[in-house]
């Protein structure tokens, strides 16, 4: 927050500024990782009602109702606890980035903070999960090839946004130029008519 912005808040206010990316990709995540978890969930669920019950197939009409009936609720239910713990571990890996690539930010080290974080970010999930040395590497290279994109992209943003004001200051000196032009042709005009 720049002085400018706070000399017309009383020094009573509180004011907690975020930046966008400290609560944009972890709520993305979890949004997504509801959405898997309740697909998926629901599935397993489905699936584990169908296996627990093959061998006792319902025999009456009301005995297919509350046989499917049970069965959607097992499934609403599965989804349910499968979507609260994909949202979690979604949103707290999209979490452990954000604070890689704030960290390093913080620390001057802005130009490789994404690759850090990629890099970071896989490592921890790996290790979380206990995975293998070859699919540790296979997913540290993974995250460092996403770090790199994500460094690119920022990279023509920045670049573009560079260009974009080049041009505009360019086509400030010519709309001012052409109107000394104009102003000068008035004059003469003026001058010529009288």
């Amino acid at each position: 927050m720049s002085t400018d912005e706070r000399s017309d808040v009383p020094p009573t206010a509180v004011r907690l500024t975020i930046p966008e990316q400290y609560y944009m990709l972890p709520g993305a995540a979890v949004l997504v990782g509801t959405t898997l978890g309740l697909f998926r969930g629901s599935r397993l669920a489905s699936l584990r009602f169908l296996a627990e019950n093959a061998h006792r197939p319902p025999t009456t009409m009301k005995g297919w109702y509350f046989y499917n009936k049970t069965k959607n609720y097992r499934m609403m239910l599965g989804g349910l606890k499968q979507a609260g713990l994909d949202a979690a571990r979604l949103g707290a890996t999209a979490a452990g980035w954000v604070i890689i690539e704030e960290g390093c930010e913080r620390l001057g080290w802005k130009d490789v903070s994404e690759v850090a974080a990629g890099v970071g970010t896989a490592g921890i999930f790996a290790g979380v999960y206990r995975m293998p040395g070859r699919v540790m590497g296979q997913a540290m290279v993974l995250g460092a090839i996403i770090g790199v994109s994500l460094r690119a992209m920022r990279w023509g943003k920045g670049t573009l946004r560079h260009q974009v004001e080049a041009r505009r200051a360019e086509a400030e000196v010519e709309v001012g130029e052409g109107r000394e032009e104009i102003s000068e042709k008035a004059e003469t005009n003026t001058k010529s008519e009288r």
